[in-house]
């Protein structure tokens, strides 16, 4: 018989005798309880997508994002998301080799006023991992704060050349998550869709219901503005209208003041951007309230003290709790780890304590006037709350005004490109893109989540789409010349 390798039957040969040689020699190594061996073709088959379709790979990423598992309490009491962290470092090692081996990378994109900003914030964060007071917990946080940055930003401006893997993108992250809110919401109504529960029943794919509301919150725009855009299909359009019923039911139900509040920022975001409201006119309305809240002081802050209302089943009450800084656990636990940050600032207020080391370090620096029933006095209940002073307390005042600058960048290209944009769908892509980091940015305020993949992935990514965009506008705008 013959056998030739030139042949496709041959090729096939090989294949099945492999295959074949592969089961079995896994199938006796399942006796010996050695399981691992079964993961072999899944690390073949990634490392080829790494290689070959750095692209596919991304997009893989994104639609595990909202599936990924968390493996908690590891050793320094560190912990990783599965599958999408080891793929995100290993997506990253595959960057840098390529970069090193051929340079192919656009230099408009490196030379573009966000991608620097970006890299000093993480040349900062590497700096504080020296005199941080726990510098494996900060070198893990930098390392990890760098595989979300370069697949999700540096990687993601390339495949965003092609406008097609922005609509790729977002949905590979939207569909997963639709199957999650219905998990959550099945989960929910099975115990009356009470407030407690509200809590913890979107585990173990995301920790509570904050990272989990405040993440609805930032697909809601973009896919509102999906169903505006003219070249889609009506049937398209229908089941996008389904999902956007369905994330805003899953908003309400996740009892997160926090992102409704963002909405309702983003609603008046949305109308000064559309009406074209200039800068300085902004500036004097800031500028007049900052002035009118430093003479009625007093007064707020006596009405905020006589609200009592804690959170509740009861929509209405649950909204009045917002601005109950007296009685309501949540909300003074907040204020609890706000001043627990700033004084560690002041202690140090160049270096920080270290990226990453809030959760670990401040049980000490609490008052207290300000510890709740949800207290610890070891200090292991979480990070600072808030996107700004975090940074504050972990990397100094240039870790905060690193972050802030890459924040003030994007607006100050987004905007402007949103006007100079002709083609209707990527208009309102784009305005998309601009209100769902709003709503992360207001939601930033109370909370912090860019520790995770969950809010890293479409955080970094949103700010990949706008320099990409960016980037191209001005190429075609400079061929048409």
């Amino acid at each position: 018989m013959n056998f030739s390798l030139s042949t496709q039957t041959g090729k096939e040969n090989v294949f099945y005798a492999i295959l074949s040689l592969f089961v079995l020699i896994a199938c006796v190594a399942t006796g010996f309880e050695f399981y691992y061996l079964w993961g072999i073709p899944a690390a073949v088959l990634v490392v080829g997508l790494a290689l070959f379709k750095l692209d596919w790979l991304l997009l893989t990423i994104v639609f595990f994002t909202p599936l990924s598992l968390n493996l908690e309490k590891l050793e320094f009491g560190l912990g990783v998301y599965l599958p999408t962290e080891p793929l995100m470092f290993g997506a990253m090692l595959i960057f840098f080799a390529k970069v090193a081996y051929d340079w192919k990378f656009d230099m408009a994109v490196l030379k573009h006023p966000l991608s620097i900003a970006i890299l000093f914030n993480l040349i900062w964060i590497f700096i504080c991992v020296f005199p941080s007071e726990l510098p494996l917990v900060s070198f893990k946080f930098f390392v990890s704060r760098m595989w979300f940055v370069v697949p999700f930003y540096f990687v993601a401006t390339h495949l965003f050349k092609d406008h097609k893997n922005i609509d790729r993108f977002i949905w590979a992250y939207i569909i997963p998550f639709c199957a999650v809110i219905i998990w959550t919401l099945v989960n929910h109504a099975i115990r009356g869709f009470e407030e407690k529960p509200a809590h913890w029943v979107m585990e173990p794919f995301y920790k509570d219901h904050t990272s989990y509301g405040a993440m609805i919150a930032f697909f809601i725009p973009i896919i509102t503005l999906y169903l505006f855009v003219k070249k889609i299909r009506i049937t398209a359009k229908f089941q996008f209208f389904l999902v956007l019923v369905l994330f805003i039911v899953a908003v309400i139900f996740s009892y997160t003041r926090a992102a409704w509040v963002s909405l309702l920022g983003v609603l008046v975001i949305y109308y000064i951007i559309r009406l074209r409201v200039h800068i300085r006119y902004l500036l004097m309305l800031g500028a007049f309230a900052l002035f009118v809240l430093y003479n009625v002081q007093d007064t707020i802050i006596q009405k905020l003290e006589k609200n009592r209302q804690d959170s509740s089943s009861d929509l209405s009450e649950h909204v009045e709790s917002i601005s109950n800084v007296a009685t309501d656990a949540s909300n003074v636990e907040r204020m609890n780890r706000w001043s627990a940050a700033l004084k560690m600032w002041q202690e140090r207020p160049v270096f920080g304590h270290g990226p990453g080391t809030y959760s670990f370090l401040y049980a000490p620096y609490q008052h207290s006037s300000l510890l709740t029933i949800i207290s610890t006095n070891f200090g292991d209940g979480g990070n600072a709350h808030s996107e700004y002073i975090g940074p504050l307390a972990e990397t100094g005042i240039l870790g905060l005004l690193t972050f802030l600058v890459i924040v003030f960048l994007f607006y100050y290209t987004a905007i402007p490109l949103y006007y100079r944009l002709k083609d209707q769908k990527l208009k309102l892509i784009l305005m998309g893109v601009i209100l769902g980091q709003t709503t992360y940015l207001i939601h930033g305020f109370l909370n912090n989540f860019l520790d995770t993949d969950k809010a890293a992935v479409p955080f970094w990514g949103f700010i990949a789409i706008v320099v990409a965009l960016d980037v191209f506008q001005k190429r075609q705008k400079t061929s048409e010349v």
